[in-house]
C-alpha cells in the first residue's frame, strides 16, 4: 500500500502477528552511517517471566549492511546512492536467507518527529462501557491528531478515565458516566514519509510498515522494568540522535535530534585538516568523551589530506583529540538533556536512562552522559534475539532488531482505518459489522 495520493491517515499499517503461526519478517534499518536489512523468523512461543510482552521468537536467518550513502541526518539527500545502498544490503540479507522478498518493516528518523498527547470523552450515561465505547473515544482523540502536512507514525491510548478517575488501564465492562482516553500520537511530516518510501519502491520493494527510530530502539534495547517503571532510552546513531520516553509498558514520548556520531567525526576532520575515514578510526581508536590526565603526553599521528606519499603525518596530542570529541558530544548531551526536561517527562524518566545506536560505542561516552544528565545511565544492546552474528550483537543494531519486535506490539496502535486495536475490537463479525453500516448508511 502506497502513501502516495491516500486519505490523510494513509500509512501503511501492519496486520497483527498470528500468534499460533509462524512469520517471516523483513525489515530495512535507512541510517546515516549504515543501511541493514535483516530477515527474521517468528516462530510462536510460550508465554515466559523473560520478556513478557514477546509473543513470538527470533531467530535473524539473513542480514546485510553496507555503509550508508545518500542519507544524510536521517533524511534522504541523493535518492540514486540511497537506492542502490539499499539494493545492495537486502541482496546480502535475501542471499543468507535463501529467500527472496518483496515487502519491508522500515525506521522513520527524518520528517521532524513529533510527539503530542490528545484527549478525547464521550457520553456513557451511567452504562457499562462496551467495545463499541473504545471505538469511539479512540476515534474521538484520533480525530483531533489529523493534519494536512504530518503523517500519523504510531498512535498509542496511554490511559483511560472514567467519571475523571484516571489511570485506568482497561475500562472495558466498567460503569460510568464519561469515559476519557488519552492518545500519544508520533507524527511526522508527509514528505520526507514519500520519499523513503520512494527509494525503497525504486529498488522493486514495498513498504508495509514504518516505525520511528527511537520507538524501535526502545523496544530492542530496555528490559520490561525498565519500560514498566519509565525509563529514556537514548539512541545515538551517525546523523541523528532520537529520545524515546517509555512508562507503564508504553511508549509516551518520542523526539530526534539531528547531531549524531559523524558530526564528531567532521569536527575532528576539520579540526585536524585530516581525511574523514582518518577522522573516524582516529576517533574510534583515540578519541574519548572523557579527557585524561595522560592525553597531554600521549601523541597522535594525524595523516594528511593529501594524495602525495611524502606528505608527512602530523603529531598532536591526544588531549586536543579528545577537546574536539568532548565538545560536540557534550553538546549532543546538553540538547538530549533539555528536550527530556522540555517533554515534561523528566520526572516519568526518573533516574533510569539507556544509551544505544553505533555512536553510543565511544571511550568514556556513558560517564560522560552520567555527569551531564545527571542520571543512571547503561549502554543497551539488542535483547532476546537469536542468529545474529558477533558483529551484529551490539548496539549499532539496536534499531533494525527493533523493527523485527515491532510487530508483536503493532495491535497495541489505535487507528481509526485498518488493523490495529480498533480492528480487534470489532471482533469477528465482520460480516455483521458491515450490514450494519448498510443499514446505518441507507435509513
Amino acid at each position: 500500500m502506497s502513501i502516495f495520493g491516500s486519505s490523510h491517515f494513509g500509512l501503511p499499517r501492519l496486520k497483527p502477528l498470528n500468534s499460533k503461526r509462524s512469520h517471516i519478517v523483513s525489515v530495512l534499518d535507512i541510517g546515516s552511517t549504515k543501511v541493514v536489512c535483516m530477515i527474521g523468523r517468528l516462530t510462536p512461543r510460550p508465554e515466559s517471566e523473560i520478556l513478557p510482552g514477546r509473543t513470538h521468537s527470533i531467530e535473524i536467518i539473513g542480514l546485510g549492511h553496507q555503509r550508508s550513502r545518500g542519507v544524510k541526518n536521517g533524511v534522504i539527500a541523493d535518492l540514486d546512492a540511497a537506492e542502490s545502498v539499499v539494493r545492495l544490503a537486502v541482496d546480502a540479507a535475501e542471499r543468507m536467507a535463501g529467500l527472496t522478498i518483496d515487502s519491508l518493516i522500515v525506521n522513520v528518523s527524518a520528517g521532524r518527529l513529533q510527539s503530542d498527547i490528545y484527549t478525547g470523552t464521550i457520553d456513557l450515561g451511567g452504562q457499562e462501557v462496551e467495545a463499541a465505547d473504545l471505538r469511539k473515544v479512540l476515534t474521538a482523540a484520533g480525530q483531533r491528531s489529523l493534519r494536512q502536512d504530518r503523517a500519523i507514525l504510531h498512535s498509542l491510548p496511554t490511559g483511560y478515565s472514567l467519571d475523571g478517575e484516571r489511570g485506568i488501564r482497561d475500562p472495558l465492562s466498567m460503569y460510568g458516566d464519561v469515559l476519557g482516553v488519552d492518545m500519544h500520537v508520533l507524527t511526522a511530516e508527509r514528505t520526507a514519509l514519500k520519499n523513503l518510501e520512494l527509494c525503497v519502491n525504486r529498488a522493486h520493494l514495498s513498504v508495509e510498515g514504518m516505525v520511528a527510530t527511537p520507538y524501535a530502539s526502545g523496544l530492542s534495547a530496555l528490559v520490561d522494568d525498565e519500560v514498566e517503571l519509565g525509563c529514556a532510552c537514548i539512541d545515538m546513531g551517525g546523523g541523528t540522535t532520537a529520545i524515546s520516553v517509555f512508562a507503564e509498558g508504553k511508549l509516551v514520548h518520542a523526539d530526534a535530534v539531528a547531531l549524531g556520531g559523524h558530526h564528531v567525526t567532521t569536527d575532528i576532520a576539520r579540526g585536524l585538516s585530516t581525511r574523514i575515514e582518518d577522522a573516524e578510526r582516529l576517533k574510534v581508536v583515540h578519541g574519548s568523551a572523557l579527557p585524561n590526565a595522560s592525553d597531554e603526553s600521549d601523541i597522535v599521528a594525524v595523516p594528511p589530506i593529501g594524495e602525495d606519499d611524502r606528505d608527512q603525518p602530523t603529531h598532536v596530542p591526544r588531549a586536543l583529540l579528545s577537546r574536539i570529541v568532548c565538545a560536540r558530544i557534550e553538546e549532543t548531551l546538553e540538547l538530549i538533556r533539555d528536550r527530556i526536561q522540555r517533554s515534561g517527562f523528566s520526572p516519568i524518566v526518573g533516574k533510569r536512562i539507556v544509551l544505544t545506536g553505533g555512536a553510543s560505542q565511544l571511550t568514556g561516552l556513558p560517564e560522560a552522559a552520567r555527569r551531564i544528565l545527571a542520571r543512571n545511565v547503561r549502554v543497551g544492546r539488542p535483547l532476546g534475539v537469536s542468529g545474529l552474528p558477533a558483529a551484529a550483537k551490539g548496539a549499532a543494531f539496536s534499531t533494525a532488531v527493533g523493527l523485527m519486535i515491532y510487530p508483536q506490539v503493532a495491535e497495541l496502535e489505535a487507528h481509526s482505518t485498518q488493523g490495529g486495536m480498533l480492528a480487534s475490537l470489532a471482533g469477528g463479525n465482520g460480516r455483521i459489522a458491515r450490514m450494519g453500516q448498510w443499514l446505518k448508511e441507507s435509513f
